[in-house]
Formats: C-alpha cells, structure tokens, sequence
C-alpha cells in the first residue's frame, strides 16, 4: 500500500466519521493534527460495527459481517495482507493504525464480540451485563483514543490505572446516554437494551416498551438510567482531574452527554417519539469549553 493511497483511507475514514457519527468526528478536530488520521479509522470502524444491525436482515449475515472484521484483525498476524483488506478504506486504515499506534488487537475483538448481542432480540438480563457491554462498545475507543493521542507516559502505572478507571466511567456514561436517544429505534426493533433488573424494580419488562406504554413507572426507570448516567459522567470527571493535560484530550467528548440528557427532561419528551438532537453550534461550543 503506498504512502499516498493510505492517506487517502485515512481521509475516506473521516468523511464516512462525518457522516455516520458527527459527535466523535466534532472532538477529532480538536485532537491533535498527527492523531487525528488514527482517530478517523477507530471510530469510523465503530460506525461500521455498530450499523450492522440495521444493514441486515437476517442475524446470521450479521455474523459473517462480524466474522470479516475478526479476520481482518487475525490478518495482522500475517505476512501479507489480503486484497480485498487493502482496497476497504476503513479495513486497510484500521488495521494500519493498530500497527503504527500499538493497539491491542484484543479489545477491538472484544467490541466485535459484544456487537453480536446488537443483531439478536434478546433483552438484556441486568445491569452487569450492560455494564460489560458498554465497556467494549464504548469505554475501549476512550482508552484506545487515548492511546493513539498519546496522553499517558509508558511505565507510569498510577497514571495509567487512572486513566483506564476515567475510560469506563466515560464510556458507561456516553453508551447509556446512547441507548436511551436510541430507544425509539430500539423498541421499533423489538431490540431491549435496557437491563432486566432495573426493570424489574419498576414492576416493568421489555414488553411494556415493546407496547409503547406510557406511566410512571416507566418514566422512573428512564429517569434512573439518566441518573446512573450522571453519576458516570462526575466520576470520570473526577478521575480525569488526576491526569496530564494530554492524557484528558480523548475524554474531551465527555463534554455531549450532558446536552442529551437535559433533551430528554424537557416537558414535550417522549421516549418513544421524540429523537433526541442538539444543534450544531451547541455540541462545537460544549467540545470547544471543554479544552483539556
């Protein structure tokens, strides 16, 4: 692959982040400028794993879409990459990005996995689940960004603990704030992300979300997952005040979830209708405040 074609995935990388995900590609233009090729080809991967579900209609073609990236990371391993590897953009981006930043090809095989709940029905059980599954979804890129940004010196333990504590609280917070703007589309999949347990609590199930009914009890249990959702984003927060300057970069976007929630309190809000949007200028001016 030469230098010129690489560059262009790399860009490729960044108009596909523009559109599929415009938050992340908003605190790229913040990263800085050597960092950013990398950032573009993690999260447009990210994209593209977590749009599976909707690109199918069948689990099992989801799997093999799955299957492709797993062995499109085990090609690492190789001494020649595959050519279909090298004429994707994001594929060919990635996989040169995790040999040039070192990262750790389990995590991202971690993501892959946790992906496979997205192509099925199955509600999630409790909250331990979600927990784990917002870790590899989403806590891993906050680490895995950081890594690429270079914040934390190599051998520096505490630092790096610290770093890895403000990682799963961020991303805890950014993937349920996720969810919950994702609802609508969820309950139209008959998909549950919400976990069973806290349901529970509520005298509620799935069903009740599937029926799209509207009381109490189901707004108490939203309100508890903005809640724990909050709690994520002070204790991140509060771990990020421990780090250098440079290591805070990646967590820049901890500066959106706050704008969704205050969306999802307004007195017109319906989990089930209302599609949970902040404009623009907003979102840059939240990044753009929270400079490390």
């Amino acid at each position: 692959m030469t230098t010129d074609r690489l560059a262009e995935h790399y860009a490729l990388c960044g108009v596909a982040l523009r559109e599929s995900d415009r938050d992340r590609w908003l605190a790229c233009l913040f990263a800085p400028e050597a960092a950013r090729p990398h950032l573009f080809a993690l999260y447009a991967f990210n994209a593209e794993i977590a749009r599976i579900r909707s690109l199918v209609s069948q689990p099992i073609l989801g799997e093999m879409r799955l299957q492709w990236w797993i062995d499109a990371l085990d090609s690492l391993e190789g001494a020649e990459p595959r050519g279909d590897l090298r004429a994707h953009p994001v594929a060919d981006a990635l996989l040169a990005t995790v040999e040039r930043r070192d990262l750790p090809r389990q995590v991202l095989l971690d993501a892959l996995e946790a992906r496979r709940f997205d192509l099925y029905e199955d509600p999630a059980p409790d909250m331990a689940f979600l927990d784990c599954y917002c870790d590899e979804t989403c806590s891993a890129l906050f680490g895995l960004a950081s890594r690429i940004i270079g914040g934390t010196p190599g051998g520096d333990d505490g630092a790096e603990a610290v770093e890895t504590l403000a990682a799963r609280h961020a991303g805890r917070a950014f993937a349920l704030v996720g969810l919950l703007r994702a609802l609508p589309w969820h309950v139209a999949q008959r998909q549950c992300y919400l976990p069973g347990d806290l349901l529970a609590r509520h005298g509620l199930t799935a069903s009740n979300f599937f029926a799209r009914e509207k009381n109490p009890a189901i707004a108490a249990a939203l309100a508890e997952l903005r809640t724990l959702a909050r709690d994520h984003i002070g204790e991140a927060k509060h771990s990020l005040l421990s780090l250098p300057k440079a290591g805070r970069e990646a967590f820049r976007l901890l500066a959106l979830p706050e704008l969704y929630l205050r969306e999802m309190e307004r007195r017109d809000y319906d989990p089930y209708l209302t599609l949970v949007d902040v404009p623009l200028w907003r979102r840059q001016w939240a990044l753009w405040r929270n400079k490390p």
